[in-house]
């Protein structure tokens, strides 16, 4: 976010300091005058607004906040009004009012003020309405997907943690993949070593035969499953119990979950399936279907940016700096920027050097090369990796080109090269 070099001579300058019920409005006109105004969240109350801005007949420059979402219903309003939006930035904000008043208390009032002087100062960047840009849904299935996500791994926390630890505290050992949804299905239909051990063996492998994943060694660990029990030390409850009817019914809200996950993804990937970006992002390597929705939702045209730099500091994968002086301090990530984009291009760097041989993968072995067991050298490493998908990501998208992979070929000296005729260009 930098200062704004458009003029600012005969704009009329309007702070909305938004809340979710009654919004404070602070008007300066071309001439130095102010009006202040509390406007409530209501159809009438817009309509107001908008007659009160157009009664001076001059262009409008309206600066907010964002607040969650309830600015949004005002915002697309007077973008439809064809009054021009900014978007202030609450940090820039709050060190803004702590300067001009050195004090840290805050109220309605004195915020428009501080939002006012930002919007004068042009510290400011423009509205993206997620409608008006057509990825509102787009958005939306991604929020829905995280939402749903995060409850599930409530749940299966809620499993790992109480349930099993009390009633089949060794059956945890079966649990190696949070997609591998047999295992709750298991527990579901076991849910205590009392609902194994009322068999047989045989009869006990021919009751689970069905339920236990394909990918693994069935008749393996269906023996070692009636052992464990046989020797469990959870408590002694009985499977008709109270207790675990109520473990039943945490298991089957996870089971519901991971279908309602599974159906969000589905339903994103064919949304998205003849749009150009969310294909060219899933040509990179880490970046999946949920990856390349989560990207999309959350910085919306990446062509909006003009330099991948600007991109960068949007999803806070720029380096910032302390220096003073002859002290220059260590250069870490400023995490100024949207945090779920910064996320995405994290696992998606983590996918990318887990790959077959890649520029990312390269670059990760680069780093970590003076000292691979070094868990702070990695962690950095993955930085790079990510803000060099990020990179490439807008690169891509801005260009209009698909990812080409190769890889960097060691010369006769034995150092890498990253340019020249070294660079083998893979097709497939």
């Amino acid at each position: 976010m930098t200062p704004n070099s458009e003029s600012s001579t005969g704009v009329l300058f309007v702070a909305i300091d938004v809340a979710k019920q009654i919004h404070e409005v602070l008007i300066e006109s071309p001439t130095g005058g102010r009006q202040r105004w509390r406007m409530v969240n209501c159809q009438r109350d817009f309509d107001l607004l908008r007659q009160r801005l157009q009664a001076f007949q001059t262009p409008a420059r309206i600066g907010f906040e964002a607040t969650g979402t309830y600015h949004r219903p005002l915002a697309y309003f007077l973008h439809q009004c064809g009054f021009e939006l900014r978007l202030i930035s609450s940090l820039a904000v709050a060190r803004t009012r702590d300067a001009l008043y050195n004090s840290w208390d805050k109220n309605d009032p004195k915020d428009t003020q501080v939002l006012l002087h930002l919007l004068k100062t042009g510290v400011t960047q423009r509205y993206h309405d997620p409608l008006v840009h057509a990825i509102n849904d787009v958005q939306e299935l991604a929020q829905t997907h995280y939402q749903v996500s995060l409850r599930k791994v409530r749940v299966q926390h809620s499993i790992m943690t109480h349930y099993l630890p009390l009633y089949f505290p060794e059956a945890e050992r079966y649990y190696t993949n949070s997609r591998a949804q047999w295992f709750t299905h298991l527990l579901c239909q076991f849910p205590c070593p009392a609902a194994i051990t009322r068999y047989s063996h045989e009869a006990f492998e021919q009751e689970a035969w069905a339920v236990v994943g394909r990918k693994v060694n069935k008749r393996g660990v269906l023996h070692d499953l009636y052992l464990t029990a046989s020797q469990s030390i959870g408590l002694p409850v009985a499977e008709e119990s109270e207790a675990i009817q109520m473990f039943r019914v945490i298991l089957m809200e996870h089971q519901q979950l991971c279908i309602r996950r599974a159906e969000i993804e589905q339903q994103a990937d064919q949304a998205l399936h003849g749009h150009p970006d969310y294909q060219r992002l899933r040509t990179l390597p880490g970046i999946g279907p949920i990856l390349a929705l989560t990207i999309l939702a959350e910085a919306g045209d990446l062509r909006r940016f003009p330099h991948h730099r600007q991109f960068l500091k949007f999803c806070g994968l720029d380096l910032s700096t302390q220096q003073s002086g002859q002290f220059r301090g260590t250069s870490r990530l400023s995490k100024h920027g949207n945090a779920r984009l910064r996320y995405a291009f994290w696992m998606a760097a983590q996918g990318a050097v887990r790959m077959r041989e890649n520029t990312f993968r390269e670059k990760y072995a680069r780093y970590i090369k003076s000292d691979p067991q070094n868990p702070d050298r990695k962690r950095k490493a993955l930085c790079a990796v990510a803000a060099k998908v990020a990179r490439v990501a807008h690169g891509l998208i801005k260009t209009g080109t698909d990812y080409r992979p190769y890889f960097e070929a060691l010369p006769p000296s034995g150092a890498l090269r990253s340019r020249g005729p070294s660079r083998q260009i893979l097709t497939s």
